[in-house]
């Protein structure tokens, strides 16, 4: 048996539980993982991903060393055409060759190529997108570098494409976008509800901490979701609604709860406003009406309430099956109501709780990493707000922008003449993220400058001018925060590999040279001995981390609001009050998705996530889990399958109104008639040709779960090489 050399504790990288991870390293090689029996996240239980998917670092295929285009080295005028990224047929040096060079080259270059387009385009024309796969420390310094040097607020991250709605809804209802509770607690529900999250695969530990509640502890659980996800199999009951239904579904519960004077008015009167309207907004909401919509028998409906409504605790947990839709924002709200009606918040054991898919998107948004807010949620057009991080970072009074900046799907939207010029990307690949990815290449190519700060050339790092070699987790010190506000270290295990370097490091280098070459003031703003020191500062302004520092999570963590040295964390929110005051209740109406099916396109497309791998595949794909789950499927129902002449593993294609991709079938009563199901992670087939880019009007976030498309039968030829898509586009 291989002996370590050490053992070094972190905090896994991939989705928002938050696992605790032990690295075992021997020669500086990290050849196992476990995870400790004490942790209080994990209890020493490892997805597949947290395991086995760390590998990833020593593929062949990442970049270690800076890369700058020929053109850009050889000081030759921007060629014309972003294809000309994949075109490597033509004789002789290509212009949009990858050239290596030096750090202080790359940055210098960046720096100018920055500062040439803020100076001649302004504000308005700088973007950036921070990273929820990056630490704490990274993502403020980020939104800092573009607030404070470029004076803009065009900064965003992946949170716009997942939980947007559900941050809405909770901003409009109480003031607060976090989860209220702990997944740990769900042990002390006796009914908990999981609506649009298939928790096993995309949060696999606290699905386990959910079948343990029903097995061990009694637990009736409710599953809301159009698919046979794994939870049904221990569910008291499930609904399986129509995509893109859950406004009435959830209203009808209400409804239920108020004609059976159901409803906790103690609570209701003391914490909450708005239930007259509310009330009167319900009527047309009956069972019967939601069964018409949404084809959950109303019976099942009225016993879902009734569930929920009756229980001594009772918490909601849910994903993107909620947020991600042109009404995602009112899909979150209908379930804040039913909290709302039956006081099943402020107390342990209840709670409304948005499981954050990636592993740090919570704590990238507490960073300010969002066009609306500065770190800890406050509002950029607030004059105080602004006044405040003025002092911290060294500005002028009045010289931060106080203009809403542009959302993720805004910005390459505006990426034109006039427009975006400059993007910076750290960590993120919208050519896999985006919905309607055909027409996100034709934004891409029309940026003039991209950086590209990765650990891989994905999708997007292909149309990159710059690319910036980071580090990931096991290279880097920092810290994430969980789904359940946990802030928790992340600690290097290894020296950076050949020439990458933390993307705190990277930032840090970078500012300064923008700093110089703009002509502010020099200040202390852009020396950091660590990345704790980033911490601090963020916290001397954030109320919700001023108590939170590596000495005091060294080995658990801390559960935000942390506001003093002394204070223990805070795992229940709301215990007395909101931070709006009260509760608000927000009558709804039921808005259809975007694209209904009809003869032309009769199925109804939802994607997610599967359990070997995630996101865009940046990391799972350039490791040992691409064998376990290698190719790209969609699912479709046996009836469907039959009536379409497919069986399974048959080569298809599918098509919407924006692309067509070719796949293999599975058929499978995972899914339900009329509805296919396709995972995003897969280049060679991604789901996002396909997806709508409706946005919801309030939170700007796409219909990813619901759109129209075709399937049919194709050749087994036409079946993409993954191989030949990853050399396209990968490197």
């Amino acid at each position: 048996m291989i002996q370590p050399d050490r053992v070094v504790t972190t905090t896994c990288p991939y989705c928002g539980v938050g696992c605790t991870l032990q690295l075992h390293v021997k020669d500086a090689f990290i050849f196992k993982v476990t995870s400790p029996f004490d942790s209080p996240v994990n209890r020493g239980n490892l997805c597949i991903k947290g395991r086995f998917g760390y590998d990833f670092i020593y593929h062949p295929r990442r970049v270690t060393t800076p890369l700058v285009r020929r053109y850009l080295l050889e000081g030759q005028p921007k060629p014309e055409g972003r294809e000309q990224v994949f075109d490597t047929q033509r004789p002789g040096p290509n212009p949009w060759d990858w050239l290596e060079t030096d750090w202080d080259t790359v940055l210098d270059i960046t720096a100018d190529k920055l500062v040439e387009i803020y100076k001649r385009d302004g504000s308005d024309a700088m973007a950036v997108y921070c990273c929820a796969k990056a630490t704490n420390e990274d993502n403020y310094l980020l939104q800092k570098m573009y607030r404070a040097l470029f004076r803009t607020n065009n900064v965003d991250h992946c949170t716009r494409l997942c939980h947007a709605g559900s941050v809405v809804a909770l901003q409009q209802a109480i003031g607060s976008s976090a989860m209220s509770n702990t997944a740990s607690q769900v042990i002390q529900n006796d009914v908990f509800m999981v609506a649009g999250s298939n928790t096993s695969e995309n949060h696999p530990i606290i699905a386990l901490q959910m079948k343990e509640a029903v097995q061990k502890y009694g637990a009736k659980m409710i599953v809301v979701d159009p698919r046979r996800i794994d939870l049904v199999d221990f569910a008291e009951l499930w609904l399986p609604l129509k995509p893109g239904t859950n406004v009435p579904v959830f209203s009808a519960m209400a409804q239920v709860i108020v004609k059976d004077d159901l409803i906790n008015w103690e609570f209701v009167k003391s914490r909450t406003e708005g239930i007259d309207n509310f009330i009167a907004s319900l009527e047309k909401f009956t069972p019967e009406y939601a069964e018409q919509l949404s084809g959950v028998p109303a019976a099942d409906i009225r016993r879902a309430a009734r569930l929920y409504a009756n229980a001594k605790n009772a918490a909601i947990y849910w994903g993107m099956g909620i947020s991600q839709l042109s009404h995602g924002t009112a899909s979150a709200l209908a379930l804040i109501h039913l909290a709302f009606l039956t006081g099943h918040i402020g107390r342990e054991g209840t709670g409304l709780n948005p499981l954050r898919g990636q592993n740090n998107v919570q704590g990238a948004s507490d960073m300010g990493a969002m066009p609306f807010h500065y770190p800890g949620y406050m509002r950029v057009d607030n004059e105080a707000n602004a006044a405040k991080w003025e002092k911290a970072w060294q500005i002028e009074p009045g010289g931060l922008s106080r203009k809403l900046g542009l959302t993720t799907t805004e910005i390459l939207a505006h990426a034109h003449p006039g427009g975006i010029r400059a993007l910076y990307i750290m960590g993120e690949n919208p050519m896999m993220s985006e919905p309607n990815l055909n027409e996100t290449r034709k934004h891409m190519q029309e940026l003039e400058f991209l950086v590209a700060q990765d650990l891989f050339i994905n999708e997007s790092g292909a149309f990159a001018d710059v690319f910036l070699p980071a580090t990931p987790f096991a290279e880097k010190d920092g810290t994430f925060t969980n789904t359940d506000r946990r802030v928790q270290r992340v600690r290097a295990a290894q020296a950076p590999r050949g020439l990458a370097r933390p993307d705190w490091e990277i930032l840090c280098s970078l500012a300064k040279r923008l700093e110089a070459r703009l002509g502010y003031r020099k200040t202390a703003g852009w020396e950091y001995d660590s990345p704790e020191q980033v911490l601090r500062e963020m916290a001397s302004v954030n109320p919700d981390y001023a108590g939170i520092t590596y000495e005091r999570i060294e080995e658990t963590g801390l559960i935000y609001p942390v506001p003093s040295m002394d204070h223990p964390g805070t795992p229940t929110l709301f215990t007395e009050s909101f931070p709006s005051g009260r509760g608000k209740f927000i009558p709804l109406d039921y808005v259809p998705i975007m694209e209904e099916a009809d003869d032309e396109y009769p199925f109804i497309l939802t994607t997610g996530r599967i359990l070997e791998h995630w996101h865009g595949g940046t990391m799972t794909r350039n490791s040992s889990l691409n064998e376990a789950y290698p190719e790209a499927h969609v699912e479709i129902h046996p009836a469907d399958a039959e009536i379409h002449g497919i069986t399974e593993n048959m080569a298809v294609r599918v098509s919407s109104r924006r692309g067509e991709i070719v796949l293999r079938a599975a058929v499978t009563e995972k899914t339900t008639v009329g509805v296919v199901f396709i995972s995003w992670h897969f280049a060679e087939a991604a789901a996002n040709l396909l997806t709508n880019d409706a946005l919801d009007p309030q939170a700007k976030i796409p219909e990813f779960k619901a759109c129209a498309v075709q399937v049919f039968p194709a050749r087994e030829q036409e079946l993409p090489n993954p191989e030949t898509q990853t050399k396209r586009g990968r490197y």
